[in-house]
């Protein structure tokens, strides 16, 4: 047993089926009056519907999330929410809305109640990101951390399989970083371990049978663990690759993360062999990084970059600017491996099956 420090971070859940009818005595617990409503214009339907459960509460729904969290988008919400008198957000959706919230909360100091729809995790870390310039600049705060999250599987059922798939592997990548992270401690591997081992059991089940409400739940407990273990530990080589395609070549998030993991896992396979191991076991035995390209691959989700608009003259300027400010990963993100990070991405981008490199 390593040492370790381990602090747990204040976080209310509310899991079940139909547990939204619980919105406004959350918001009531939160002090809140007026409840601006956050979603992207996709969902605002829902958003719709959460605003007329909140009634008098609602300040109104405001349906401008986007992915990578744009810097104007983020200036423009917390003007929104000032003009509408607003003292709390309610992100309803998934990692783009949570985002958003994340962005009011750090520039205005309002508390976020996240709605989850997807399997993004965020709204269970401390995590933020907000683009400009092309870059995207992630950071932490403890003033972003959703006060209070509501998962209701009855609201993922709406979200299209190949979404549903994509998405739930952007959690896994969460949980299997986390297995190797600099700061990792055990709570977290059994958290991680378990997180993994729910949604990959989740994602065949979502994918033949849609409006199963257990396989639902279970893709959002499985999230709820992942996220969790983001939000405690430090991320690795996984999120820079994944910040990079994102912020610069404003790739789509969760199908970024389901096209580099396999790749990341086996860039770090030799560095991490006690992570690469509880991952197998919960993948239920397949190696790491083969693992998780089969269970994209298997359940119709993309698999190279290029699948994503990538081309292949951006995977060179994709990896220089990975080996820029990179994150702590137990195998060096350095000069020395830049040939062999180079190779992460030729592969990632034909789609090719991971290469122990």
């Amino acid at each position: 047993m390593h040492d370790f420090v381990y602090q747990a971070q204040a976080a209310r859940v509310i899991f079940g089926v139909g547990s939204l009818q619980y919105l406004e005595r959350e918001i009531q617990l939160l002090g809140a009056e007026r409840a601006l409503v956050l979603c992207t214009p996709e969902q605002q339907e829902i958003a719709e519907q959460v605003a007329e459960l909140l009634g008098k509460r609602a300040a109104g729904v405001y349906p401008k999330a986007v992915m990578h969290v744009p810097a104007e988008t983020a200036a423009a919400a917390v003007s929104e929410a000032q003009r509408v008198g607003a003292d709390c957000a309610i992100a309803v959706g998934g990692g783009s809305t949570t985002g958003l919230g994340k962005a009011i909360a750090l520039q205005s100091g309002l508390p976020i109640l996240a709605i989850p729809t997807t399997y993004a995790g965020s709204e269970m870390t401390p995590i933020y990101g907000i683009t400009e310039n092309g870059l995207k600049k992630t950071g932490r705060d403890p003033r972003v951390l959703p006060r209070t999250v509501i998962y209701d599987a009855n609201l993922s059922l709406s979200l299209p399989v190949a979404l549903s798939v994509t998405s739930a592997m952007n959690a896994i990548a969460h949980a299997a970083e986390g297995l190797y992270a600099q700061d990792s401690n055990p709570v977290m591997d059994l958290m991680a371990e378990e997180g993994i081992r729910a949604l990959a059991s989740a994602i065949p089940l979502i994918k033949a049978t849609p409006h199963d409400l257990t396989a639902r739940s279970d893709a959002l407990y499985g999230a709820w663990l992942c996220g969790t273990v983001l939000g405690n530990v430090g991320m690795a080589l996984h999120h820079k690759l994944c910040h990079t395609l994102g912020g610069s070549f404003n790739l789509p998030h969760a199908e970024v993360h389901t096209v580099i993991l396999p790749h990341a896992m086996a860039f770090n396979s030799a560095a991490a062999p006690v992570a690469m191991n509880k991952i197998s076991r919960a993948l239920g035995g397949a190696p790491a990084a083969q693992g998780l390209y089969d269970l994209a691959k298997n359940n119709g989700a993309p698999t190279s970059l290029k699948e994503l608009g990538m081309t292949l003259q951006d995977v060179d300027k994709a990896a220089h600017i990975a080996l820029q400010n990179p994150y702590w990963n137990p195998r060096p993100i350095a000069a020395e491996n830049a040939d062999a990070i180079k190779q992460l991405f030729q592969h990632a981008w034909e789609g090719s099956a991971p290469v122990l490199v």
